[in-house]
C-alpha cells in the first residue's frame, strides 16, 4: 500500500471531496471502539469523522460521516487492525480515499502519560512500550490506545504517529497540588500522584477562553480561570496565566465531580467497608464506583436530557440527584477561586456544560456577592458558538465554549510533525 502522504503528492488530480490541504488523521481508540476524524488542523475544517464499534464482539458496526454522506458498515471486526482497514474502506466508499488525502501525521489520543510525557511525542517502539506499561495506571484506556497505535502504524508506516496525552497539561501542576498525603515511599514506588484527565480539553478551552477574555479587556498573562468540562465524565481545572494550578481528577478519572456513572470524591474507606460488610471484592467495588454510581446510581439516569425532563415531571429522586451534582460543582468552584486568589473567568464546556442551561443557572444563581452575575436570557439561548452568558456588569466573565479535543490533537500532531 502506498503511504497516504506520498500518494497525495503522486496524484495529479484530487478526486471529488479529497482535501488538498495537509490533513491529520486523529484516532481515539477504546477497548471495543475506534473513533476517527480527518481534518485540516490549520483551518479547523473537518472532512470526515466516524466510529467503529463492537470491536472483538459479534456483529461489528461502523459509520463515516461527511457533510453530505453517512457511510455505514456492518460485519466482523475481530481486532483493531481490522478496524483500521474498515476505516480505510469507509473512506474509499465515501470517495474520500485516505491514500489521496495528504495525511501528514496521525494523532493518537492517549489517556495516561504518567509523569514522563508532558508534551506530544513521536511514537516509536520505546514510546509504544512505555504507553503500554502505563496501562497499570489506566487499565481501561492505555491498552486500547496501544492496540490502535499498533494497527495504525502497520497501515501507515511512513507517516509520523504522534501521541497526545490527556494528562500532559497537568504535569505542570504545582507539587503541592499533585501530591497525595500518602506514605512517600509507597507513593514513589507505585507512582501514585494526581495526574488529572481531560487535559487536552482543558488546555484547548482555557486558551480559547483567554483569547475571548482578552477581547473583553482582561489580561491573559494573569488571567484566573476555572474550566468546567462537564460531560458523562466531568472534571474541573483552575488555570492561572495559562498554567494549571489545580484539577479535580486524580490518580484515575474517578476522583472529583459527580459524573454520569462515577461517584467522584468519596471516602476511600468505602472500599474497606464494602469489602468487610458486604463481602464484595475489589473489582466488584471498583465497578460499582465507576460504572453504577454517579447520576445513574442516584436516579437511574445519566443523560441530562432525561434527568431534566424527569425533574420537570416532578421526579423527586432526579431533583435530588441534580442538587447533589450542583452542590459538588459549587464546592469545587469555591475552593478553586480561593486557590487562584480571585476569579476572572468561568468557562463551561463539553456535552452538559455546553447544552444544559439548567446546570449553569443552578450553579451560578445567588453568587452575585462574589461578582458572578448570570444573564438568564443569554444562558437559555441554544447555540454551538462560543459565547458570553454573564451580564455586562459581572466582575467574572462567564463563557460557554465548545471543546474540540480532536482539533487540539491534530494541531499538536501537525506542529510536532513539522518540527
Amino acid at each position: 500500500m502506498t503511504p497516504p502522504a506520498q500518494a497525495a503528492s503522486d496524484s495529479a488530480e484530487h478526486a471529488p471531496g479529497i482535501p488538498e490541504a495537509a490533513t491529520v488523521l486523529v484516532l481515539n481508540s477504546g477497548s471495543s471502539s475506534l473513533k476517527f476524524q480527518l481534518l485540516d488542523p490549520v483551518a479547523g475544517e473537518v472532512f470526515a469523522s466516524g466510529i467503529v464499534e463492537r470491536i472483538g464482539l459479534d456483529h461489528g458496526v461502523a459509520r463515516l460521516e461527511t457533510g453530505t454522506v453517512t457511510q455505514p458498515y456492518k460485519g466482523e471486526v475481530p481486532d483493531h487492525t481490522v478496524a483500521m482497514r474498515v476505516v480505510m474502506q469507509l473512506f474509499e466508499d465515501a470517495a474520500l480515499s485516505l491514500e489521496e488525502a495528504n495525511v501528514v501525521a496521525v494523532g493518537h489520543r492517549v489517556v495516561q502519560g504518567g509523569a514522563r510525557f508532558s508534551e506530544p511525542t513521536l511514537i516509536d517502539s520505546w514510546v509504544r512500550d512505555q504507553i503500554a506499561a502505563l496501562g497499570a495506571l489506566a487499565p481501561l484506556h492505555n491498552p486500547a490506545a496501544v492496540d490502535g497505535i499498533d494497527a495504525a502504524r502497520k497501515l501507515f508506516p511512513a507517516i509520523p504517529h504522534v501521541a497526545v496525552f490527556d494528562t500532559a497539561f497537568f504535569t505542570a501542576l504545582p507539587e503541592a497540588a499533585r501530591t497525595y498525603a500518602l506514605n512517600k515511599e509507597i507513593a514513589d514506588e507505585y507512582r501514585i500522584r494526581r495526574y488529572g484527565a481531560h487535559g487536552t480539553s482543558h488546555q484547548y478551552v482555557s486558551e480559547q477562553a483567554a483569547e475571548l477574555a482578552a477581547a473583553h479587556g482582561r489580561d491573559a498573562s494573569t488571567l484566573r480561570q476555572i474550566v468546567l468540562h462537564l460531560g458523562n465524565g466531568a472534571s474541573a481545572s483552575a488555570v492561572q496565566g495559562g498554567r494549571p494550578v489545580e484539577t479535580s481528577m486524580g490518580l484515575t478519572p474517578l476522583e472529583g465531580l459527580v459524573m454520569g456513572t462515577r461517584t467522584g470524591d468519596i471516602d476511600p474507606s468505602v472500599y474497606a467497608h464494602l469489602s468487610r460488610s458486604a463481602g464484595k471484592g475489589i473489582d466488584e467495588i471498583d465497578t460499582v464506583l465507576n460504572k453504577r454510581s454517579g447520576m445513574q446510581g442516584l436516579c437511574g439516569m445519566s443523560d441530562f436530557r432525561d434527568i431534566t425532563a424527569a425533574i420537570a415531571a416532578g421526579d423527586r429522586q432526579a431533583e435530588l440527584a441534580m442538587q447533589i451534582y450542583v452542590h459538588r460543582l459549587r464546592k469545587y468552584v469555591g475552593s478553586y477561586a480561593f486557590v487562584l486568589g480571585g476569579l476572572d473567568v468561568i468557562t463551561f464546556t463539553a456535552g452538559i456544560g455546553e447544552n444544559v442551561p439548567e446546570v449553569r443557572e443552578r450553579l451560578l444563581t445567588g453568587l452575585e456577592g462574589f461578582g458572578i452575575r448570570l444573564d438568564r436570557e443569554k444562558n437559555a439561548e441554544r447555540s454551538k458558538q462560543a459565547r458570553v452568558i454573564s451580564t455586562e456588569d459581572s466582575d467574572v466573565l462567564v463563557l460557554v465554549l465548545p471543546t474540540d479535543e480532536e482539533l487540539s490533537i491534530a494541531r499538536q500532531a501537525l506542529a510536532f510533525a513539522r518540527g
